[in-house]
């Protein structure tokens, strides 16, 4: 074999080989997502050597997919292995005799995340895959220059191994992360984590905008003026998206070196039974994701 040859066959194998990997990343990932709202499913139903069933499901806001033969089941929440077994125990004992379900994620549409501050495309992504904050970052174009030193992930209450509910933002070191690629600082995000990155504080921006992240139409930087409140920004943002929990809202406020989270339910202030909150320049404002 030519020397050429020699090559061409080792960067084939190569080739394969990382095609190789990704798949198994692939079907890995596959194995231990769970299945959220809004995703797509594939179920095929196989029963005497015969497919009987192939068919494209959406996961309701409830969690529930109409599965052929069963009827409503629940989805969101588990993995397309425990699915799989939950739809094939009743066919097993009504309607078939050993019969075969296999489920295939179609969309992850349940999978949204938000970004603003300095990136380059602030705003709310839909991700193929469990994403971490590089991920996000680099859906988002990357850092524009002046980023600050710490990025900010807005998520959902937590309840920690205490037991108690945990609303405070997860700092992450983008100098360790970016700058130096430690990778043990690329954080795991969540469905519908917001991301925040802040510009340096050499620069003004902060003293002129509100942010708004989260589950309305138009996510992203607004400018601020006397007068601006929570949920006149929302307006501005285009109002709520479909599965948002307005309930829920949460003002993030800077206050000399510490953060100070303000809940507030804007549907309560949409109804005229509670106050709303005026923001104040560099306020931050996150709409959750409906629970149902």
């Amino acid at each position: 074999m030519s020397k050429v040859g020699l090559v061409n066959a080792r960067i084939s194998l190569v080739v394969v080989f990382l095609c190789s990997i990704a798949f198994a990343q692939y079907c890995f990932a596959a194995s231990v997502y769970k299945l959220g709202p809004r995703d797509v499913i594939n179920i095929t139903i196989f029963a005497g050597g015969e497919k009987q069933v192939d068919v494209n499901l959406t996961v309701s806001g409830q969690g529930m997919v109409n599965a052929p033969f069963v009827g409503p089941i629940q989805a969101a929440g588990i993995a397309i292995s425990t699915l799989e077994n939950n739809i094939q125990k009743p066919l097993a004992k009504d309607y078939f005799v050993e019969p075969q379900v296999h489920v295939v994620i179609k969309e992850y549409l349940s999978l949204q995340y938000s970004i603003s501050g300095a990136v380059k495309k602030p705003g709310k992504y839909e991700m193929q895959s469990a994403a971490t904050i590089m991920d996000l970052i680099a859906k988002a174009g990357g850092v524009v220059s002046g980023r600050g030193n710490v990025a900010y992930i807005l998520r959902e209450e937590d309840t920690g191994s205490d037991g108690n509910k945990n609303n405070e933002p997860i700092k992450v070191n983008l100098v360790k992360l970016l700058d130096a690629g430690d990778m043990s600082y690329n954080v795991a995000l969540k469905s519908g984590d917001a991301v925040y990155v802040p510009l340096s504080k050499g620069l003004k921006q902060g003293e002129s905008k509100v942010y708004v992240s989260g589950k309305v139409k138009k996510p992203g930087l607004h400018d601020y003026q006397p007068g601006l409140s929570a949920l006149s920004v929302c307006i501005m943002a285009g109002g709520f998206d479909e599965f948002a929990a307005p309930n829920r809202a949460a003002i993030i406020r800077m206050e000399g070196e510490e953060q100070k989270v303000i809940k507030i339910n804007l549907e309560k202030v949409v109804e005229g039974k509670l106050a709303d909150i005026p923001l104040q320049p560099g306020d931050r404002l996150y709409i959750p994701e409906s629970w149902l």
